[in-house]
């Protein structure tokens, strides 16, 4: 049963407020998503909690990972909070980089935590960060489009069915595009795309042997089909367009389909955003027709405390009230349940009024069907859905995320940029001892 019980917030804000005699300003570094923008405006909450001050540093999803990336690994102490993924997570946490979340209060509950959110911010069964909200990937579609082309989209669509789909919508004449997807170059931007993408056509980093794959026909077929798709059923200047290009251009009626991160839903849902806001249905991340492997990642964007801070306790404050049951009532006091960050805890799923929301179930599915241990049809010797747990992996997909920009962008053909992402990969694998 979901807790609203008067009781226990105020022995959660009891909690909280014993920082107050120690009332510190904390830094916080996020990325420029809606709930975090959220979040920030609804921050006075926890200043009025606590007596702490809070100042924001609000970037862009590759110029956030940039600065915090450098920050961590120089101690460079700019910030007290970071916003970080099941990436850097267990990474840093093994370097000893992050302060371990392993003494919050009894409270915050961290039992609640969604077991696929907590484990993969956790090194050694030790929690590094805590999720702000957890996402999967799945299948936006305009239902109206859907029903002028003819086609009734299924619940686990496959690829071939996206592409039938994404042609019968397209009518660039009156710039609306059947499939709107991740352009621009980046290892969690294009890349988590292209990468989870792969998975599903029997694709992978490595073998066995950390030997890259890029030459392999599977790879081949899966670029291959992306470029093709994107050329005959894309936005102009997709190589430019992200979470937020694509965001933007559905909000405006502008997509047929979007495959992108669950927690778009209630941007997509919102009237006062989007202009199809009651024309939009969801679906599970494609497969290959006879591949079982669907296209879909695992992520959370989390808050973590870089190790050294000089406010530890007013930082891990922060992050039990923004990761906790009653930040996510706060929100829905003030805005509704479909406006809560999602995917992050057990309870918002028992949540009847929750259960109410029409993309909640299909969120969750999304999340429990990526399994970042098995992200591919073949061994792997690596964790991680659209990304390979090591240190090196960030560096490389950057690289790499520039040659498949570089195709959409028409300035090279799958075959070139499959050539040079091997050469790229294995270069800097061999370099790193691999």
């Amino acid at each position: 049963m979901y807790f609203t019980h008067a009781c226990r917030a105020a022995t959660a804000l009891t909690l909280l407020a014993t920082t107050a005699a120690y009332a510190d300003t904390i830094t916080i570094a996020t990325v420029n998503n809606g709930d975090m923008i959220r979040m920030q405006g609804l921050t006075d909450d926890f200043t009025v909690k606590t007596g702490h001050e809070v100042e924001w540093v609000t970037l862009e999803e590759n110029v956030l990972r940039q600065r915090v990336t450098q920050d961590i690994a120089t101690k460079g102490g700019q910030f007290d909070i970071m916003t970080i993924g099941m990436y850097e997570a267990p990474i840093w946490g093994a370097n000893g980089w992050l302060v371990p979340l392993d003494d919050l209060s009894a409270e915050y509950n961290a039992d609640d935590i969604l077991p696929a959110m907590r484990n993969g911010l956790s090194h050694d069964g030790t929690m590094y960060a805590a999720p702000f909200y957890g996402e999967s990937s799945m299948v936006f579609y305009r239902t109206d489009l859907m029903e002028q082309a003819g086609l009734e989209m299924p619940e686990a669509p496959t690829w071939e069915f996206i592409r039938e789909a994404a042609l019968a919508m397209t009518d660039k004449e009156n710039e609306i595009y059947g499939a709107c997807l991740r352009g621009k170059a980046g290892w969690g931007d294009n890349m988590a795309f292209i990468t989870s993408m792969a998975n599903s056509f029997g694709a992978r980093w490595f073998d066995e042997d950390w030997q890259p794959q890029f030459d392999s026909a599977e790879w081949q077929e899966a670029l291959t089909f992306y470029l093709e798709l994107m050329e005959e059923a894309g936005p102009p200047g997709a190589s430019g367009n992200s979470f937020n290009e694509n965001l933007t251009l559905f909000n405006q009626g502008k997509c047929g389909m979007w495959i992108d991160a669950t927690v778009a839903a209630s941007k997509l849902t919102d009237p006062s955003e989007s202009v199809v806001a009651d024309k939009v249905g969801f679906a599970l991340a494609p497969n290959k027709d006879g591949v079982d492997k669907r296209g879909n990642w695992l992520w959370a964007w989390a808050l973590a405390v870089p190790a050294g801070t000089q406010n530890e306790g007013a930082a891990k404050a922060f992050i039990e009230w923004a990761t906790s049951n009653q930040y996510i009532e706060l929100v829905a006091s003030k805005e509704g349940w479909a406006n809560v960050p999602p995917g992050a805890r057990v309870s918002l799923y028992e949540n009847e009024e929750y259960s109410k929301i029409p993309f909640a179930d299909m969120t969750l599915k999304s999340i429990l069907s990526a399994d970042p241990n098995n992200p591919t049809v073949e061994p792997v010797p690596y964790t991680g859905v659209q990304f390979a747990a090591i240190p090196e992996f960030a560096g490389i997909a950057g690289q790499v995320g520039q040659e498949f920009a570089a195709a959409v962008a028409g300035q090279q053909s799958a075959e070139a940029a499959l050539e040079k992402a091997q050469a790229i990969t294995a270069e800097e694998m061999e370099a790193a001892g691999y």
